[in-house]
């Protein structure tokens, strides 16, 4: 975990990993700011296999769908009345709009992947808004 990752993240109400999590303790780490919900992601082997698949939350009046690859997402969020998809895998951060439902990925604030800038994202709820912003962490 990218030293800065716990400052950056002071303050937030629910911590949420798109998988890929690699050692157990960041999630205890990341457990000291804030309730976290992780899903597993590739990588992730060991006590992290017993990591869902994906999960389906409610924050503040939205409903997020949690996965790792998007790529293996098996419903339709719009129809399934998702306001949020957050994934991961690629590492590359990313907020988009498609048919009503806010994709994020927030990029990846572990170690450096394949050249990309260390990043998370802030989730802000609001009713009747639902905005995502990346956070890029120094180097």
């Amino acid at each position: 975990m990218h030293p800065g990752t716990l400052e950056a993240l002071a303050g937030v109400d629910r911590i949420v990993h798109a998988g890929d999590v690699g050692d157990a303790t960041i999630l205890h780490r990341l457990s000291s700011v804030a309730p976290v919900t992780a899903v597993r992601g590739n990588v992730d082997r060991g006590a992290l296999a017993a990591l869902p698949e994906f999960e389906a939350i409610e924050l503040a009046e939205a409903s997020i769908y949690v996965l790792h690859d998007l790529g293996s997402l098996s419903i339709d969020p719009a129809a399934a009345r998702f306001d949020v998809v957050i994934s991961g895998h690629t590492h590359q951060a990313r907020v988009e709009t498609r048919g009503g439902v806010l994709y994020l990925n927030p990029g990846s604030c572990g170690p450096r992947r394949f050249r990309l800038p260390i990043t998370l994202a802030w989730l802000e709820i609001e009713p009747g808004r639902t905005q995502a912003r990346i956070v890029t962490l120094a180097d």
